[in-house]
């Protein structure tokens, strides 16, 4: 049995800052998103675009997430969906996770550029809206890393541990009001 590591994250200028726990390369998974949209939401925050490599996640569950400084500090948005909310510091303005829009779905998308070492994560698993050369957009490993989604879904529905999340409060509710963005605010992320 691979025993899990904690690894320290912070927001950009060290003022949200907390841990993932027991982190090993099955807690969750790396996948390397090339959407438009994630790259304009990080944009948006007024952070550099990431390019074209687009942004790194892993995707684990909410229970393995501590903030020890700043979590009541918390902001977020949604960007097109009300479904995915994006957090993020509000002292920099540096993104940090992804939620589901409720606590039921025991989602976390980490930003893996929020950790000085990401090797305890293991490698990326999956790419996402891959530019392919007809102009459509595909992904690799979708269906293995949709499977460890599911797989650590249930489980947490199963073991109660969905409720264990920084994200919600105990009725349920985001922890910070959730501004959804407008066309206007999007159209202002230029990449």
């Amino acid at each position: 049995m691979t025993v899990g590591v904690d690894l320290p994250f912070a927001c950009q200028c060290g003022k949200v800052h907390g841990l993932l726990h027991d982190i090993t390369p099955s807690a969750g998974g790396q996948v390397q998103c090339h959407c438009d949209d994630c790259r304009r939401a990080i944009v948006w925050l007024g952070q550099a675009d990431p390019g074209p490599d687009g942004v790194r996640y892993f995707q684990t569950t909410p229970n393995r997430v501590t903030f020890h400084q700043g979590g009541d500090t918390l902001s977020a948005f949604t960007w097109k969906s009300e479904k995915l909310v994006r957090w993020f510091a509000p002292c920099c303005n540096t993104a940090l996770f992804n939620t589901l829009n409720s606590p039921k779905w025991a989602f976390a998308s980490f930003m893996v550029d929020r950790i000085a070492d990401p090797a305890p994560l293991g490698p990326v698993k999956a790419h996402a809206f891959v530019p392919k050369p007809n102009g459509k957009r595909g992904h690799t490993n979708a269906l293995g890393f949709m499977g460890g989604f599911i797989k650590r879904t249930i489980s947490a529905r199963l073991s109660g541990t969905w409720r264990d999340t920084p994200f919600f409060d105990d009725d349920g509710q985001p922890i910070a009001q959730v501004r959804p963005l407008t066309h206007e605010d999007r159209a202002q992320a230029q990449l």
